[in-house]
């Protein structure tokens, strides 16, 4: 077996990855029988491997005082709201004001087991997405944490605002989810390559021109409920990306482009998170309400629909 597969099944439950492992192995902090190798190194058996996993680098982030909804907190996790426009962490494109600078300000004692630039970071939402996350303040939380998200026992309930409705007022989508192969900045459904995505979808309102969906994730993959939803034919509202002509069938209605026009992202947001607390085991479950913003672009498709259908009846 090669020592980084080797190394990946025995120590993935310490939030130790492949990819984090292999850097391990480069970075010569790996020896079998004492000697440093490479990961592709084929082990036979009965070697002497040893592991020495350096402590967190000291962090050059400097903690921002950006507003932060902080929904829950104790000695091992910190559980927040996320407002769109704010990036989990940094990237090319988004540097500064990300929700580790905000958090670096708001908590003082962040897990290590991420990295440099991601204390305490066990999942992410997009830039533009809104609401749910759970962050470790402890590296026992967060490997407790990753397990539960590597093992999908996690509960991510999302609404979404879709241009259209899905063929179905529920059903399942399911692909393999990887890089599109004409433009790798997107992901899309693929043949070859891709990891396992299921979204299950529930239509809750039928709206002129839209629908408000309800969202379960049993995986959690980039970008998987805009892609899903986008290659079913009803796209997130206000989603460039994936979306394409996704105000194609809305109303033609001034205040609500203009409301469209204001809204920070695309209308998609983690409404529920449920999770098992990494020490205690109590399963702990949050829920948030929809942002001003997207409450006001879903108020005036629901005032839209009740006015048609007060025409269509042909009352004064």
């Amino acid at each position: 077996m090669r020592l980084d597969a080797y190394l990946a099944a025995r120590l993935g439950a310490r939030d130790l990855s492949r990819s984090r492992l292999q850097a391990l192995i480069t970075a010569g902090e790996v020896t079998v029988d004492g000697k440093v190798t490479r990961p592709s190194f084929r082990l036979k058996g009965r070697e002497s491997v040893v592991v020495r996993i350096p402590p967190p680098r000291p962090l050059a982030l400097q903690p921002a005082d950006i507003p932060l909804p902080i929904l829950y907190q104790d000695h091992d996790i910190v559980v927040v709201d996320k407002p769109a426009g704010m990036a989990v962490h940094p990237a090319p494109g988004s540097r500064e004001d990300t929700l580790v600078h905000a958090l670096l300000h708001h908590v003082h004692d962040l897990s290590g087991v991420g990295g440099e630039e991601r204390p305490g970071i066990v999942h992410r939402l997009d830039k533009d997405t809104s609401g749910l996350l759970v962050v470790a303040k402890t590296d026992r939380a967060h490997i407790g944490l990753a397990a539960q998200f590597k093992a999908h026992t996690t509960t991510r309930r999302y609404l979404a605002l879709v241009r259209g409705a899905p063929p179905c007022s529920a059903g399942t989508w399911m692909s393999m989810l990887g890089r599109n192969p004409r433009n790798r900045l997107k992901m899309a459904s693929v043949q070859k390559g891709g990891r396992r995505a299921v979204t299950h979808y529930q239509v809750l309102e039928s709206l002129p021109g839209a629908s408000l969906l309800a969202c379960v994730l049993e995986t959690g993959r980039t970008h998987q409920i805009r892609v899903h939803s986008a290659e079913a034919g009803c796209p997130v509202l206000n989603d460039d990306v994936y979306g394409g002509h996704w105000r194609r069938d809305l109303p033609a209605d001034p205040g609500l482009q203009d409301a469209l026009e204001q809204c920070c992202g695309q209308l998609l947001h983690a409404s529920k998170l449920g999770f098992d607390h990494p020490v205690s085991g109590k399963r702990m479950t949050f829920e948030t309400p929809l942002p001003p913003d997207f409450q006001h672009v879903l108020d005036l498709l629901r005032a839209l629909g009740a006015r048609a259908q007060v025409s269509t009846r042909g009352d004064p």
